[in-house]
């Protein structure tokens, strides 16, 4: 399969791969993108990010979203916008993984992807230090991630 090619050099975080496609050092910090790889089920918890707009490009899997109360779901070729200030999340649905690009601006918020891998927190169980890199970042959760289906 081509997404085991293409992912051959992104980093792993409890099973979402993910690859910064546009840096933001390449963009003069206006935006940048992640292509990720999402396993079926997967998703954050409930969340806001105070200095970034977020956009999903759904590329292949589905994705029920969750946006300031009002759920949706998105396939490929669709996307979803996600101005930044506002509460949501997602969850992978289906039979196949989501592969989808996020993009954000400004750009900056990519390094929470990093540390994210780097230290291998997960959800629940390491939420104390998972809150202390959002903190970094811009990012405040708000509640749990969607309900597995």
């Amino acid at each position: 399969m081509h997404n085991e090619i293409f992912y051959a050099d992104a980093f792993d975080w409890n099973g979402v791969k993910y690859k910064t496609i546009l840096p933001t050092k390449a963009t003069d910090g206006k935006m940048s993108i992640v292509d990720s790889l999402s396993p079926i089920g997967s998703g954050p918890p409930r969340h806001i990010h105070e200095a970034e707009d977020e956009i999903f490009v759904i590329l292949t899997g589905r994705c029920k979203f969750w946006l300031e109360g009002e759920e949706f779901m998105r396939g490929p070729g669709e996307t979803v916008f996600v101005p930044r200030g506002s509460e949501h999340t997602f969850q992978v649905v289906g039979d196949i993984p989501c592969r989808h690009l996020v993009v954000l601006t400004p750009g900056g918020f990519e390094g929470f992807f990093v540390e994210m891998a780097a230290g291998q927190f997960s959800v629940p169980d390491d939420m104390p230090a998972i809150v202390e890199v959002a903190g970094r970042h811009n990012l405040r959760f708000t509640g749990p991630p969607l309900d597995v289906n």
